[in-house]
């Protein structure tokens, strides 16, 4: 990392000032970062100086690092990546929170490149919770796929479904990396209703795991079930990292949208 967007005056003035003015050092830390980011000299994707190269230009404690960084990261200004490093955040992406859309072409919409990795695709027996959502008996067989959604190589959904193999028989021979389960799904059984459960929630291991991102980041919960005609399709869990996403929703009178 070149010396020159360091600030000298953090070290000399501005510390004393902010040691006079009783604000912690850390805000000073965090003004520098995202008056880089608000000017643009830092466009999104850029990565962000580590901790350890914040200490070395700026002359504050690893402490005081850890904390500018953090709170970026929470206010969405920065991505940070375990392992990777910190990247400026891009502009969030949203999920249109009533209605049932394709990520891929949300992504697309916004100019940016989508991918899916396909981490399960299997029959399996339904377990009771599976079985219960699916309106199947527990044991019977059903479709089961698990599959991480990037926005611009940065992963930005987690999609956890259990479809009804009775409404769509060929779900298993599809490719996912090409069509998304939902695209399939609206062809294969055209879709009649839909049921919403969002919640806010902590990751589990495995998925951190997978959404590259702490334990300690909170996430955006989106249970999902459809129906074509009077039969329930599929359950899915979408998992959204919260500071990568945001849900919108807009009503329109008169049914215009």
């Amino acid at each position: 990392m070149r010396k020159e967007w360091a600030v000298k005056q953090l070290r000399d003035g501005d510390k004393s000032r902010a040691d006079n003015d009783g604000a912690p050092l850390y805000v000073s830390v965090k003004q520098l970062i995202l008056d880089k980011i608000q000017s643009g000299e830092w466009p999104p994707k850029r990565r962000v100086p580590s901790e350890n190269e914040l200490v070395a230009e700026l002359g504050v404690s690893k402490m005081t690092a850890n904390r500018a960084l953090r709170e970026l990261a929470s206010e969405g200004e920065i991505v940070r990546i375990q392992g990777v490093g910190s990247f400026v955040a891009d502009r969030k992406g949203y999920s249109a929170l009533f209605e049932v859309r394709n990520i891929a072409e949300e992504i697309a919409e916004r100019g940016h490149v989508h991918r899916a990795v396909v981490v399960v695709l299997a029959e399996e027996t339904a377990a009771p919770e599976a079985a219960d959502n699916l309106g199947l008996e527990i044991g019977a067989p059903v479709f089961h796929s698990l599959i991480a959604h990037y926005e611009n190589d940065v992963p930005v959904q987690l999609e956890d479904r259990y479809v009804n193999p009775s409404t769509a028989r060929d779900y298993l021979v599809q490719d996912f990396t090409v069509q998304t389960p939902n695209a399939y799904l609206t062809q294969a059984a055209p879709l009649s209703g839909s049921e919403h459960i969002v919640e806010a929630v902590m990751p589990r291991a495995w998925e951190c795991k997978l959404l590259l991102m702490l334990r300690t980041e909170p996430c955006l919960s989106i249970r999902r079930r459809t129906w074509s005609g009077q039969n329930i399709v599929s359950v899915a869990r979408l998992v959204y990292p919260g500071s990568r996403y945001r849900l919108q929703a807009e009503n329109f009178k008169n049914g215009e949208r």
